[in-house]
């Protein structure tokens, strides 16, 4: 049985070009590429959680001006000359020296450590290694909880999350009999607050995205030359 709406799950698809998530990204994206823009060529860059299909989507797979390690759990296959993907560990990136990438890139990762203290430590990995960053994640206090997809999951006792886990599809995962997987499933996932992400990140600007009227996520970007141009900003 199904407990999310499948037609949320369809556009909150976020490898679908034409899904109302994929749009979203495509605008924070633009976003981005507005603040890197100053910076000299090539810009040598590191995404923390990063694919082959984000960079397809987002037109930069081949671009010589982008030199992109991805960085996950697994290694993806190379497909382009410029995108190396890599195997290793969000919370300790001691494959890399201090300072060894022109940007630091993260997008919806930093919510899936499990605890506050391995995002903490992802943050400062993040720090460390990049002279610049600009990393994403859904907003605590956003409604829609965007990976079950159910409003105000992440307000429900653990115990009623794995319960309903157990028994239904909710949004992208379940269900999951097994009780293990289920309460390993919820926890995995730590929404953030504007006031955790200030914790993590000291000093960095925080740019929200709206939708209706409400933070959805929030960008925590630091160190890049300039602003981007019409981005909201909040200190």
């Amino acid at each position: 049985m199904e407990f999310s709406i499948p037609i949320i799950r369809r556009a909150a698809d976020s490898d679908d070009p034409n899904s109302y998530a994929n749009k979203l990204r495509a605008k924070r994206f633009r976003q981005f590429q507005d603040w890197i823009a100053p910076l000299p060529r090539p810009v040598r860059m590191l995404d923390v959680g990063g694919t082959n299909v984000f960079w397809e989507l987002r037109g930069w797979a081949g671009k010589k001006d982008f030199q992109i390690v991805t960085l996950n759990v697994e290694a993806e296959d190379q497909r382009y000359a410029n995108i190396q993907p890599i195997a290793g560990d969000a919370t300790n990136l001691q494959q890399f020296g201090d300072c060894s990438f022109d940007v630091v890139f993260s997008n919806s990762v930093i919510e899936h450590l499990f605890t506050f203290e391995n995002q903490r430590r992802m943050a400062s990995e993040v720090q460390r290694v990049g002279k610049r960053y600009w990393v994403q994640s859904p907003n605590y206090w956003f409604p829609m909880e965007p990976h079950f997809q159910i409003p105000g999951w992440q307000w429900m006792p653990v115990g009623l999350r794995v319960a309903m886990l157990r028994r239904w599809r909710c949004g992208w995962r379940g269900p999951l009999p097994d009780p293990v997987v289920a309460r390993n499933l919820v926890d995995e996932v730590q929404l953030l607050t504007k006031r955790q992400l200030r914790v993590l990140f000291p000093g960095a600007t925080l740019l929200p995205e709206r939708f209706c009227g409400l933070i959805k996520s929030w960008s925590v970007v630091s160190e890049f030359p300039t602003n981007g141009s019409g981005s909201e900003v909040e200190k």
